[in-house]
């Protein structure tokens, strides 16, 4: 995930619309930064998987919106995922 870091939060930046990365919930940072590595740089995981797994997550650990944010973003980011491949 180092080597991508800086690609990962440039696409949940440009997604997250009226949010920012720092004033995002560091839980849900975090939790959208796996999503993102596992959406467009791994092959052997689904995109709707890594999207289900990170709602399912931000639903155990996080605030009551976070489910429906995350969702939210990573649907974006799918519509997109394409270009977003480096």
């Amino acid at each position: 995930m180092a080597e991508h870091q800086k690609r990962i939060d440039g696409l949940i930046a440009e997604h997250a619309e009226g949010w920012t990365l720092d004033r995002m919930p560091a839980v849900d940072r975090n939790i959208l930064r796996i999503a993102v590595l596992e959406m467009v740089w791994r092959d052997d995981i689904p995109d709707r998987v890594a999207i289900d797994e990170a709602v399912e997550l931000a639903k155990s650990v996080s605030t009551d919106r976070s489910p429906a944010f995350v969702n939210g973003l990573l649907a974006s980011l799918l519509d997109v995922k394409p270009s977003a491949v480096d």
